[in-house]
């Protein structure tokens, strides 16, 4: 009783599938064209924003550090995430870290905005599809079961045909969905390992920093101790 209820439903037809998957398609496409804008506004040379800010560092200027940055945190990931954290130039190297990743996993979110529906879509519209075939093919065994010689045996064959369509608009949504999706991954990875590099040159300058600050107070004493004798 139940496979007949089944078969009746898949009877209804496979179109609604075609439907599915269409719409499925523009979603897919319009998540693509917006990371494609967003990642293509956000694309400074972080090797060069990296020497400039380190340059600005260098002289004590961190005021102009922090401008520096502001201007250029509209067209970076990395100026973005970093320009928060300069105000704990003055504290310890460890600070500025904590605010830094802290700032990053915020960023993060916003980069990998519509990431899912692209995994979604990769890993599940080739079965959305072959559920349509599926349907299709029950179809076209329903029709070949009534049909009475070979004169309409052509008219099956071509409704085999129809319904391995959906299989192929299945993949033709899935196929460039993991591929943006590979690549806006790899793009956050890019910006990920640049946000760590600008990190770890800015706390070495702070460590270092502060260990000629206490070398130049522990020669200052000794020179003092020296006078004093």
């Amino acid at each position: 009783m139940l496979i007949h209820q089944l078969l009746r439903v898949a009877l209804l037809g496979s179109v609604w599938v075609m439907y599915l998957l269409l719409a499925l398609s523009v979603f897919s496409i319009t998540a693509m064209t917006e990371r494609a804008i967003y990642f293509f506004r956000k694309n400074v040379d972080a090797d060069e924003l990296g020497d400039q800010l380190m340059e600005l560092l260098g002289t004590g200027d961190h005021e102009g550090a922090h401008k520096l940055l502001e201007g250029k945190s509209k067209r970076s990931v990395e100026a973005e995430t970093i320009a928060p954290a300069l105000k704990y130039l003055d504290a310890c190297p460890e600070a500025v870290e904590d605010e830094v990743m802290s700032q990053f996993q915020k960023t993060r979110m916003d980069m990998e905005r519509g990431t899912n529906l692209l995994g979604t879509l990769g890993n599940n519209a080739p079965f959305i599809g072959l559920f349509g075939t599926v349907i299709g093919v029950i179809i076209a065994f329903q029709q070949l079961s009534n049909t009475k010689g070979a004169g309409n045996m052509g008219n099956v064959m071509a409704g085999i045909a129809e319904a391995l369509i959906a299989t192929g608009v299945g993949l033709f949504v899935a196929i460039p969905a993991v591929v943006a999706y590979n690549i806006i991954q790899k793009r956050i990875a890019d910006i990920e390992s640049n946000v760590n590099s600008l990190t770890k040159r800015i706390t070495a300058h702070l460590k270092a920093e502060a260990a000629r600050a206490e070398h130049a107070h522990d020669r200052g004493r000794v020179q003092r101790f020296a006078r004093g004798a």
